[in-house]
């Protein structure tokens, strides 16, 4: 891939700026955010998690809690359709719980626009061809999200990713954030239909048999042991 000037040498200089002065002008709407969350999910309030940043390097990403933490009697979490409240619900269907990514982006782990940062669990099944991916900054929008969301495939969601890290403009990028903004209004495909959240990668492979339980429980050691290192 060969980056133009605007991906060299612009890009991070407008996600300083632009998240910068989001967070300044959003800070009312993050305080009470945060209450509500407190208030009706408990603490922590903020949702922690490791994704894979460009250069694949391990970082962790901020996200208001949409879940609570329910267990059963042998201690292990509730599904994901018991655990989202109709709270979680509104948070993930207006993007408020997007908010707090906006840090990340400040610190530079990633970009307003660019493919958006998936699990260290799903990395570990891309091909060499899809994990070209995180040759740029991973974004808080990006193509795929705008081309479909969580209601495309994987494989489309990882085309769109490939297609966008080929050729990044700034022109491509404001596209996709306007396309964002609609779609954030519109409530577009916040879920995958008939899931409560989306499925990972590993899992929606084995399902349709692309791969086999042996290959999918390495894969799932190889996620495990990388994440160790990081937690």
């Amino acid at each position: 891939m060969r980056e133009g000037i605007y991906a060299r040498s612009v890009k991070r200089k407008l996600d300083i700026l632009l998240s910068g002065t989001a967070l300044l002008l959003l800070s009312p709407v993050l305080l009470v955010t945060a209450l509500l969350v407190r208030k009706n999910l408990g603490s922590p309030v903020l949702f922690t998690q490791l994704r894979p940043g460009q250069g694949e390097r391990i970082f962790r990403m901020y996200k208001f809690r949409t879940m609570t933490d329910e267990r059963d009697a042998d201690g292990k979490l509730l599904p994901d359709e018991v655990r989202l409240t109709e709270f979680g619900k509104f948070l993930r269907e207006s993007s408020l719980d997007e908010l707090p990514e906006l840090f990340n982006i400040l610190k530079g782990d990633m970009s307003i626009v660019g493919p958006r940062p998936q699990l260290v669990r799903d990395m570990v099944f891309m091909t060499k061809a899809q994990r070209r991916r995180h040759s740029v900054p991973q974004g808080l929008t990006g193509l795929a999200q705008v081309m479909g969301r969580n209601n495309i495939s994987w494989e489309e969601k990882l085309i769109w990713d490939q297609r966008y890290v080929r050729h990044v403009t700034f022109l491509g990028d404001l596209w996709i954030l306007i396309r964002t903004v609609v779609n954030v209004l519109r409530k577009e495909d916040i879920n995958t239909d008939g899931m409560a959240t989306a499925e990972d990668f590993g899992d929606y492979l084995l399902r349709t048999g692309k791969v086999d339980q042996e290959s999918y429980e390495r894969k799932q050691r190889i996620a495990l042991q990388i994440c160790r290192k990081y937690s």
